[in-house]
């Protein structure tokens, strides 16, 4: 009997992610593979299979031709794109904690501040130039968003009550800062650095947040700085 499935309150999602695991787990699959492996239709494991070709989740390509084939339309399979497959958990994050954890053991908090401390200054180091180069600290909020966004932090800054807010949408450490907040914490200092002011953190993704918020206290960019800066 085919399992049943539903396109309604979510159910789009839950087969899409169903078949980019089954690709996952069991290698490239063709789609008459994947619609026997998962009880769907043809056609409904072929729309499934687009929009995660368009997201660039999977890449499609032909199959390795068997040694005789009959006449007929060329076989093709899915496969899993690097961007797909970081997509989902894997062991860097547990790998990533254990070290931490060794860290700690053998040399104290002491250690985890220090090398939080030297992520940061790393972190520094790559955006710094780009950060630095806009007018003021209001510019440079919104340069600082645009800089961790070309590192992967997908942020955006935004005018607030009495100032910007820089807010990251994806934290690349989110599951070992869960356990190691110095990390959090060391990259706040490093926004201090960069933008020349203090700044508050008002809430992180580790700490089950939707989205990491920083708060920089300074008169909003007008339309004439913001351009300015961009021109620079």
């Amino acid at each position: 009997m085919k399992i049943q499935t539903t396109d309604a309150a979510g159910g789009t999602d839950r087969t899409r992610d169903a078949v980019a695991r089954t690709i996952l787990q069991h290698g490239p699959q063709s789609a008459a593979a994947l619609a026997d492996r998962l009880g769907l239709s043809a056609a409904g494991i072929r729309r499934h299979l687009d929009a995660l070709v368009a997201d660039g989740t999977l890449t499609e390509g032909p199959a390795r031709p068997p040694a005789q084939r009959g006449r007929g339309r060329p076989a093709r399979v899915y496969a899993m794109t690097e961007a797909g497959r970081a997509a989902f958990p894997n062991a860097y994050d547990d790998l990533a904690v254990t070290a931490l954890r060794y860290l700690r053991d053998n040399g104290g908090e002491a250690a985890i501040d220090a090398f939080a401390e030297s992520r940061a200054a790393v972190l520094i180091d790559t955006i710094g130039a780009q950060v630095e180069a806009a007018e003021s600290p209001a510019t440079r909020a919104a340069a600082l968003a645009d800089a961790l966004t070309a590192n992967g932090y997908a942020a955006t800054s935004a005018t607030a009550p009495a100032g910007v807010q820089i807010c990251q949408h994806h934290c690349p450490v989110e599951h070992v800062a869960a356990e190691f907040p110095q990390l959090c914490e060391a990259e706040t200092r490093a926004f201090e650095q960069l933008l020349g002011i203090d700044v508050r953190r008002l809430a992180t993704i580790a700490h089950g947040d939707g989205v990491c918020t920083t708060h920089v206290a300074v008169r909003p960019p007008s339309t004439h700085e913001t351009a300015t800066s961009r021109r620079t």
